[in-house]
């Protein structure tokens, strides 16, 4: 099993402060994990601190 998360750093605000809105998504990611059976096709958008949709993750089969 492999997770994939995706992010565009070019838009909205993460494109202003790359570093802590990497930061803010990654820990709001890792903390929000627990509520998705990580199997093969879980997956769900990731927002950026103005909660516009920047990326997705997935979780995929190896």
């Amino acid at each position: 099993m492999k997770f994939v998360l995706e992010v565009t750093v070019e838009d909205g605000a993460v494109a202003q402060d790359r570093v802590a809105e990497l930061e803010r998504i990654l820990r709001y990611w890792g903390g929000n994990l627990r509520h998705y059976a990580l199997g093969p096709g879980a997956g769900s958008p990731v927002y950026d601190s103005a909660y516009q949709e920047v990326g997705a993750w997935r979780v995929v089969e190896s």
